[in-house]
């Protein structure tokens, strides 16, 4: 198990906690500092413009993995499955529901506001749908605003659709913001965020790529979840996240120059035995304990699914500070969950070509059916494209009910001694491995 020692971390790791402590001491103070608030998700989010209105954003999925790893959530999950939520329910859904049953204190400790508006940006995850429902009852009165995000069934975004879009955010979005701040709409305060946005997801681009390197500089799934954090939440359009990226990437290269692997909780990653890519969430509940299986066997994940739901940056897109409406439009068309399974394939195949993977591993997630649906379909197709190794194991968000250390653990060797018989074989045929 995880050694109880204190964590190691870097520069950038203490600037993002300071900045998620202040985002939440400011919602716990949102009447007394006269801001409104929105409720919104995290796959599709319309940071930006939540921001050009000076509105505060409350992201319930964050909420929860917050309380899974501060070990809060097994309780609030309890609460929700003794007012009728099912077990098959996304945990997510029932960690949010009973954090709100307990007086919605939020993971720093802070009361959470109520929202002034509920924000739906749909994007390929049906339980956001029926999640809204939940929080409309919880809220009554409250105005929603829906953004029906087309699903990218043939694999392209198209001109009807992003107008499709465009239409919605001038005549369903906007509006419910006006009315909610008493502010009007303003593109060139839009825009001037979009500039950062931009700047911002450059630097999460050369960060993430930085694991094409031998050694990896950093873990982009375990580590990469922090990285992620400010550009798919709050602080994307923000000076702060811009200087946030700009010390990260600085850390990276430092890393770059000493040839040095990942930094994590343990320590520094030595020697990098096996590099993976991989498909899904994390467990949140043991995410520390998780971790450490991987660090233990020399694993280091070089690219990762999970780190795109709230952007697929590294494949070109950024915001466009020209074209504000149409660039949010074509976001939230592009995120990770709202690709259709054959793009998933291709994007996670060149993933594997690109960074030089071991093997390709799935930790499918027991309640959320937006990752889960169609990976037994994806590891045979890239074990076939691809001719890795590939593994799968089975976890849960933030129920700890659903994380075993033990047979993750032993899947998991199983796992790499494959890996390592693999590497044996490509020797004795000459292959650089």
């Amino acid at each position: 198990m995880a050694d109880p020692k204190e964590a190691i971390k870097e520069k950038s790791m203490v600037i993002q906690k300071d900045m998620l402590a202040k985002q939440f001491h400011d919602l716990s103070k949102a009447k007394e500092l006269g801001k409104k608030v929105v409720y919104t998700f995290v796959p599709g989010n319309l940071t930006e413009l939540i921001l050009s209105f000076d509105m505060l954003p409350v992201y319930p999925e964050i909420n929860a993995l917050q309380s899974g790893m501060r070990k809060k959530s097994a309780a609030y999950i309890r609460e929700a499955e003794k007012m009728g939520h099912s077990e098959d329910v996304c945990t997510y859904v029932k960690c949010d529901v009973g954090m709100m049953l307990n007086g919605n204190i939020g993971p720093t400790g802070e009361q959470l506001p109520k929202p002034d508006l509920l924000l739906l940006s749909y994007t390929g995850c049906f339980t956001f749908l029926k999640w809204f429902e939940n929080l409309e009852r919880l809220y009554p009165g409250v105005p929603v605003a829906m953004l029906h995000t087309p699903y990218q069934e043939d694999g392209k975004i198209t001109k009807d659709q992003t107008d499709y879009m465009v239409k919605q955010l001038n005549e369903e979005v906007i509006p419910k913001m006006e009315k909610v701040t008493g502010k009007k709409f303003d593109p060139a305060k839009l825009s001037k965020l979009m500039e950062n946005s931009a700047k911002a997801e450059d630097l999460l681009v050369k960060i993430l790529e930085s694991a094409k390197r031998k050694p990896s500089p950093i873990d982009a799934y375990f580590a990469g979840v922090y990285y992620i954090g400010p550009i798919f939440t709050a602080f994307r359009g923000t000076e702060s996240a811009v200087e946030y990226y700009t010390e990260l990437w600085s850390e990276v290269q430092e890393r770059i120059k000493l040839g040095l692997g990942p930094v994590t909780p343990e320590g520094e990653l030595k020697e990098e035995k096996y590099r993976l890519v991989m498909e899904g969430p994390p467990n949140w509940t043991n995410f520390r304990e998780f971790w450490k299986i991987f660090y233990d066997m020399g694993a280091v994940i070089v690219a990762s699914t999970y780190t795109k739901v709230g952007g697929v940056y590294d494949q070109g897109f950024r915001h466009d500070p020209k074209n504000p409406l149409e660039s949010l439009s074509r976001y939230c068309m592009g995120v990770y969950t709202n690709l259709n399974l054959p793009q998933r394939v291709d994007l996670i195949e060149k993933y594997v070509k690109e960074y030089k993977a071991d093997g390709f591993l799935i930790n499918s997630i027991k309640s959320c059916n937006s990752f889960s649906a169609g990976q037994l379909m994806i590891m045979r197709q890239i074990e076939q494209r691809t001719g890795v190794p590939v593994g799968f194991i089975e976890s849960d968000l933030v129920d700890p009910r659903y994380f075993s250390y033990a047979n993750i653990k032993n899947r998991l060797e199983s796992y790499f001694q494959m890996l390592e018989q693999r590497k044996i074989i490509l020797k004795q045929e000459g292959v650089a491995v």
